[in-house]
């Protein structure tokens, strides 16, 4: 595996974290490096980490605290 790859594996603990559970990628990154992109979108899908996740969890919070302010008053 590339060591830029590889430095950003570690970085990352949510990479890094899969990683240790799912092994399969490893290989698939050793053998393919050009598929470390579709690994990252793999892993931002899977943990939710993409923009549109975030705007998603985001708004769901908002509702939450408007039901939470309505029910006070």
């Amino acid at each position: 595996m590339h060591h830029d790859i590889l430095k950003s594996l570690y970085e990352n603990k949510d990479y890094y974290k899969y990683l240790k559970e799912n092994s399969y990628w490893v290989n698939i990154l050793r053998k393919h490096p050009e598929k470390y992109k579709d690994f990252i979108k793999f892993i931002k899908e899977k943990y939710q980490l993409r923009l549109q996740d975030k705007v998603f969890d985001f708004g769901n919070k908002l509702n939450v605290l408007s039901e939470v302010l309505s029910s006070i008053n």
